[in-house]
């Protein structure tokens, strides 16, 4: 099987390409710190601003308690066609009643199993990125992504 060829990359387009992969894979991959040991899960982001990605929790989630101890976390997107979008940064819980009421009345899975917005169990984390990288299927070099 001969190798992938990766197709040459404008970096003028890197945020875009990167971006696209976002938008195409809606169900990135989350790492946490459990003491010395990660956790990666799927997440279902419930909003999307730029390369802010925007998470729903439940209090009692594992999770929850990782990111208390240690909000420093990654997303891990992957496309269909094996593009990847990593973003490092840090999870904070999102305060800002309007932004929370925006979220909650854009996603009826919330709704449904929540109820209510002022739920006690909800937490809304907003991973804000410190550094964001694309690569393309399997070129095995990653390009920073301006944030």
């Amino acid at each position: 099987m001969p190798k992938p060829q990766p197709e040459k990359i404008d970096l003028y387009h890197l945020p875009q390409l990167a971006k696209e992969v976002i938008k195409k894979a809606k169900f990135p991959m989350l790492a946490t710190m459990d003491h010395d040991q990660p956790r990666v899960r799927p997440v279902s982001p419930v909003k999307v601003d730029g390369f802010s990605i925007y998470v729903a929790n439940l209090s009692y989630y594992d999770k929850t308690k990782q990111i208390k101890v240690n909000p420093k976390v990654e997303l891990c997107y992957l496309s269909d066609d094996h593009d990847q979008v990593r973003i490092t940064g840090v999870a904070e819980v999102v305060k800002d009643r309007n932004l929370l009421q925006e979220i909650w009345d854009s996603n009826n899975l919330l709704m449904h199993y929540l109820g209510s917005v002022d739920n006690p169990q909800l937490i809304v984390y907003k991973i804000v990125p410190t550094q964001v990288r694309y690569m393309q299927e399997w070129a095995l070099k990653y390009y920073e992504v301006a944030i």
